[in-house]
C-alpha cells in the first residue's frame, strides 16, 4: 500500500524514476476522459491556447490537432513534467509548442492572451482554487473558454485517500465555483464511468 500511495501522489508532482512512470501513465490513461471533453468545445483554427497542469505533454498535441495553425503553451509545477511534455512535443517545441514551469495560482503570461484554457485530470491539485479560478479569467481573451476535466467527482472517493494533497469536487460545486469567478455560460456534463467536464467562458 506504501509503494501504491508514493506511486499515485507522483500525480500531484512527477519526480524521479517513479514521476516518470507516472507521466507515461497518465499520457496514456487521460486519453479517453480528455479526447470527449475536447469534443464539448468548437475549438477553431489559429487559436492560442494553454494547458495548465500539461503533465507529459499528450494534451498538448491533441489541442494542436484540433486548431490548424493554432498555438499551445503548456505550464507544469513540476520539472519532471516539463521536460517529458517538451520530449514528447520535440517536432513543434518553441515553434507551435511552448512549455515552461509555474504554478496555477501565478500564471506568467499576458492579460487576455489566450481562446481556451484547459485543465485536465488538476484542479484537484490547484492551491487556493478561486484564486487560481482569477488567474485564468486575467489570462483569457474576452469571450474565451475554460474546460476542466476530471475523473475524480466524488468527495469521499478513494483517490482522496490514496494521494496526498488531493482535493476532489463535484462537477455541481466546481460549476459554481467559475459561477462565482465571474464565469458564464457555465456548464457541466457527465459520462461514464466517472468522467466529468465543466466549461466556462470568460466574460
Amino acid at each position: 500500500m506504501g509503494l501504491l500511495k508514493t506511486f499515485f501522489t507522483n500525480c500531484a508532482h512527477p519526480q524521479g524514476r517513479m514521476g516518470r512512470a507516472m507521466l507515461k501513465f497518465m499520457n496514456w490513461c487521460h486519453a479517453p476522459l480528455t479526447n470527449w471533453g475536447l469534443s464539448l468545445v468548437e475549438i477553431q483554427d489559429g487559436w492560442t491556447m494553454l494547458d495548465i497542469g500539461c503533465g507529459g505533454g499528450a494534451t498538448l498535441q491533441r489541442l494542436l490537432k484540433r486548431s490548424k495553425n493554432g498555438t499551445v503553451y503548456g505550464i507544469d509545477i513540476s520539472e519532471e513534467s516539463v521536460a517529458k511534455a517538451r520530449a514528447v512535443n520535440a517536432d513543434v517545441l518553441n515553434k507551435q509548442v511552448f512549455i515552461r514551469q509555474g504554478s496555477a495560482e501565478k500564471l506568467p503570461y499576458k492579460n487576455e492572451s489566450f481562446d481556451l484554457v484547459t485543465a485536465v485530470e488538476t484542479v484537484y491539485f490547484w492551491p487556493n482554487l478561486p484564486n487560481c479560478l482569477q488567474e485564468v479569467r486575467r489570462v483569457l481573451k474576452p469571450g474565451g473558454h475554460f474546460v476542466i476535466m476530471v475523473e475524480v467527482a466524488d468527495e469521499d472517493s478513494k483517490w482522496t485517500r490514496l494521494v496526498d494533497g488531493m482535493t476532489a469536487y463535484p462537477p455541481e460545486q466546481l460549476k459554481a465555483m467559475l459561477d462565482d469567478a465571474g464565469f458564464i455560460q457555465t456548464t457541466f456534463h457527465r459520462k461514464k464511468p466517472s468522467y466529468a467536464t465543466i466549461l466556462g467562458v470568460n466574460a
